[in-house]
């Protein structure tokens, strides 16, 4: 039984008007564009801007005790869910593994991030491993050799798309077996890289760790370029004026993947599509993420005509600025998976071997799916999804405004603009046509 297949993209039981809300949706972010070239005509979000946090918060926040803590807490967890995915249950129905990483981990690594900033880096077991066997072995942290700076995200990307296709493609994806065999193989490999390519190779090779970081970019808490912790607006994070290679490719498998997991929820392709299916899963979570990509970067090399750039420099320029629809798209698909589905990792961890053990007083418990109602998925998932795309649609005006030649800011943003109402719509669709 495949209890982790997807997360509740789309539910027929949400109080909606879908062609209501699919044009609304379409409609404010065309308003919000519109808007913007007239009343913000120049750069407001300053990178190096936000007021310091008071001393003795800043210390508690980058005190060496709390990374520490950290660090111990977030091994001894990756190595228990390890050895409860081999010697726990054999059912994905009774075992802990799958659910913490699907739901907890996966689902929970986004608001953690976004509310907290890059706690994934802080904390990543596997940097605390890599810095542990350099120091048995005696081995320089900082690797044999440098990591080409042109592999940017690339790796990370891969990794990202590697896991999606797990998610939500590949069979007996909820296997505990699996789950134990992919965790400590995903590890293996992160380890050996880093032997290479010392521990930065974590900061963009560990797919999880990027994910964490890009999206600690929407943080309201933030480094300044002087290293002092800052409260800031959020967007400030992703104006960055150089182009990140593979940004590109991570932002679209993410917006994509998700977009696949709406689709897969419709009823046309629950008519017509085998969902064991395992070619036409990879080709639609392939041609998802394919079609975001063409649009956007089809969008962008318009906009250099447009504007007299150079075409090919502009999408990694901009590709930052995609983040807040890849969050808008996370929160609606994923809100009612994590708080409902959510619960099992407690229920289960109560009795991880299933010998009958009540440690936190939870086993037997049952999911209370009164925690989501079809009232507040509905509002969440709709917020979220054109929330997402305005907040993306003010980023790219800014960094617009900041890097674009004066005079064609605007007609360079056409473009752009057009595509960013084509995802809302598209998303709104696949959200509402379960």
């Amino acid at each position: 039984m495949e209890v982790l297949a997807h997360g509740l993209g789309g539910r027929t039981d949400l109080p909606l008007d879908a062609v209501a809300a699919i044009v609304g949706g379409g409609a404010a972010v065309a308003a919000s564009f519109l808007v913007l070239t007239v009343a913000w005509r120049r750069p407001r979000l300053r990178p190096d801007g936000g007021r310091p946090l008071p001393p003795g918060a800043a210390r508690f926040l980058d005190a060496p005790a709390l990374t520490l803590a950290g660090r111990a807490l977030a091994l001894a967890a990756a190595a228990f869910v390890v050895v409860v995915a081999f010697a726990g249950p054999g059912g994905d129905t009774a075992n802990l593994a799958p659910w913490a990483l699907y739901v907890t981990f996966w689902v929970g690594l986004v608001p953690a991030s976004v509310l907290l900033g890059p706690v994934w880096r802080r904390v990543n077991p596997l940097r605390t491993l890599h810095a542990a066997l350099c120091a048995i072995t005696r081995a320089d942290p900082a690797g044999r050799r440098p990591l080409p700076v042109r592999l940017g995200y690339w790796p990370a990307a891969a990794w990202l798309t590697g896991f999606v296709w797990l998610e939500l493609v590949a069979p007996h994806r909820s296997d505990p077996r699996l789950v134990g065999g992919l965790i400590l193989g995903y590890a293996a490999v992160n380890l050996v890289l880093a032997r290479v390519y010392g521990r930065e190779w974590f900061t963009r090779g560990d797919g999880f760790e990027a994910y964490s970081s890009l999206l600690a970019r929407l943080c309201p808490v933030g480094r300044r370029g002087d290293g002092r912790l800052v409260l800031r607006t959020p967007l400030t994070g992703l104006m960055r004026v150089t182009a990140e290679p593979g940004l590109v490719a991570a932002a679209c498998v993410l917006i994509g993947s998700t977009g696949f997991d709406g689709i897969t929820r419709t009823t046309y392709w629950r008519d017509n599509v085998d969902p064991g299916s395992l070619v036409a899963g990879t080709l639609g979570l392939a041609g998802c993420v394919g079609v975001v990509t063409v649009l956007y970067v089809g969008a962008l090399r318009v906009t250099g005509l447009l504007t007299g750039e150079d075409a090919a420099e502009l999408p990694g320029r901009f590709a930052a600025t995609l983040l807040p629809i890849a969050l808008g798209y996370t929160l609606a698909h994923y809100f009612s998976f994590f708080l409902l589905e959510g619960q099992m990792t407690v229920i289960l961890a109560s009795d991880p071997f299933g010998t009958g053990l009540n440690l936190l007083g939870s086993t037997g418990n049952r999911v209370d799916y009164g925690l989501a109602g079809p009232t507040l998925t509905a509002q969440v998932q709709v917020n979220a999804i054109v929330l997402g795309h305005i907040a993306a649609t003010i980023a790219a005006h800014d960094l617009a405004l900041r890097t674009q030649p004066p005079g064609r800011t605007v007609a360079g943003q056409l473009p752009i603009a057009v595509v960013m109402v084509a995802l809302t719509c598209f998303g709104l669709f696949a959200l509402l046509s379960g």
